[in-house]
């Protein structure tokens, strides 16, 4: 173990001092070690990271601040604006501290990867940078077809991530033991409110697992997709900043469902199939570049013509488009940051189908919107919804957007939660309750639907064959 000048644990989307491989790693090669995050933002800015992200970032690390202070551990956070000033600035502060060694958990987006291979080219010869696969279960291109190449549909994927994962030793690794007494937490400036649905906390986000793992996980299959019941995890923010790890997860749940993985009726695997489908997405991202430049996977739909009525898609955003079930998704991301699963198929599916606009004009409001926003399942679930991915919804299944509310939300208690606009309007007409307005003269301040479903169908089918054909045409060339 090396005594001299401590060596810097560079934080990223790992915001917690339990199962931190590369905090793991830097105490036990060193006696000492210095945490640094680096505020990007200029750069977070231009990803879209909503302020309510943001603003759990800066509640965890001042808890962080706190938690590392006590082992004797001081962070260090530095506002950078992009992440080339990031790089710059950190290995200017290891010049200047002859630092060791630099010791940082992978991000898998393209600027990202493109900062570490900036840092890494101008360290000084005299430290070394240790990279680490964290935010998985398994590390991108760890799960590969017998061709050896990159698997495109996600139920050969699982099956294959599985027999691998379970020949695997998968390890919570524990928190740093003190290198030291305690030390006054640093002065850290940050002020950010506590999100409500989010509060910041290793302690709060391993209780809420431990709850769900041992409450709600056994039913998860069966209520995950009614958004007025309290059937989901809510770990989605915690995992996206890393204030909880994919294997504190995986563990947890094993000890609830020991046989986990052989039962594929059960809520647990029905879970951890969601779990996988993070990865699939992640593996996506850190092995095709394409992705974090915003093209589709399915080239073909490159030839899409979408719609631009930006008015269309303001009313979108502000959960005005006259369907129900819409709208109350839609103005539940707007107030809390998060958005319950099934509706966000739902709202993506009209967006890109119903309305016929570019399905990256909804992944970027999304983005800028959740608390749990992260890039990789975030570009997948809208790739899936638009037809444009891997493994994707085909292109002629569209969702009705009424058909979904009757079936995800039938009582309308989702809907009157967020639309109490429509208090007055009985059951039976809750998903179309301008039916039960016009029957009854009843003056109900709530737009018309904004298209005929029907017909929206048609065109979006239309479109894609349209642009299909096209690209055929031009391969033939």
């Amino acid at each position: 173990m090396t005594d001299s000048v401590p060596a810097v644990v560079w934080l990223r989307q790992d915001l917690r001092l339990t199962d931190n491989t590369a905090l793991h790693a830097a105490c036990q090669a060193h006696r000492n070690v210095t945490l640094v995050f680096t505020a990007t933002p200029q750069q977070w800015e231009q990803h879209a990271m909503s302020a309510s992200q943001q603003a759990l970032i800066l509640c965890q690390l001042r808890a962080l601040n706190i938690a590392a202070a006590a082992l004797g551990i001081t962070l260090h956070i530095q506002s950078c604006s992009t992440y080339t000033d990031a790089a710059d600035w950190l290995a200017q502060w290891c010049r200047q501290h002859k630092t060791p060694a630099v010791y940082a958990n992978n991000q898998y987006g393209l600027n990202e990867q493109r900062r570490d291979l900036r840092f890494a080219a101008i360290l000084p010869d005299t430290c070394r940078f240790y990279t680490f696969d964290d935010s998985v279960l398994l590390p991108p291109g760890g799960v590969s077809t017998q061709q050896g190449g990159i698997y495109k549909v996600f139920t050969p994927f699982r099956r294959a991530f599985l027999n691998i994962l379970m020949q695997t030793t998968v390890r919570v690794l524990p928190a740093p033991k003190a290198q030291g007494a305690p030390v006054t937490p640093a002065d850290t400036g940050l002020t950010a409110q506590e999100h409500p649905l989010f509060p910041s906390g290793e302690d709060t986000a391993l209780q809420r697992l431990a709850d769900f793992c041992q409450r709600d996980a056994a039913d998860y299959r069966e209520q995950r997709d009614f958004p007025a019941l309290s059937g989901t995890s809510q770990l989605s923010a915690y995992l996206a900043t890393g204030i909880i790890s994919v294997r504190q997860c995986l563990s947890t749940l094993r000890l609830n469902f020991p046989m986990v993985a052989d039962e594929p009726e059960s809520g647990g695997y029905t879970w951890l199939s969601e779990l996988i489908w993070r990865e699939f997405y992640i593996h996506q991202l850190a092995l095709n570049p394409d992705l974090s430049r915003h093209r589709p996977m399915q080239r073909w739909t490159e030839s899409i013509i979408w719609s631009p009525d930006s008015d269309a898609l303001t009313a979108w955003q502000q959960g005005k488009t006259g369907f129900p079930i819409v709208d109350a998704a839609m103005r539940q991301l707007n107030e809390t940051g998060w958005m319950h699963n099934r509706l966000r198929m739902i709202t993506a599916s009209f967006l890109v189908k119903d309305l016929l606009i570019d399905w990256r004009r909804g992944e970027h409001y999304f983005m800028s919107r959740l608390v749990d926003g992260e890039f990789a399942a975030n570009n997948g679930g809208w790739q899936w919804a638009a037809s444009t991915g891997h493994d994707s919804v085909p292109y002629f299944r569209i969702f009705n957007p009424v058909t979904q509310g009757k079936r995800f939300d039938p009582d309308g208690s989702f809907i009157r939660r967020w639309l109490p606009e429509l208090a007055a309007v009985p059951v039976k007409y809750i998903h179309t309750p301008h039916e039960w307005a016009d029957k009854n003269q009843y003056a109900l301040n709530y737009p018309h639907p904004m298209v005929d479903h029907s017909m929206a169908r048609i065109r979006a089918i239309e479109a894609y064959e349209t642009a299909r054909h096209t690209a055929i045409k031009d391969d033939g060339r």
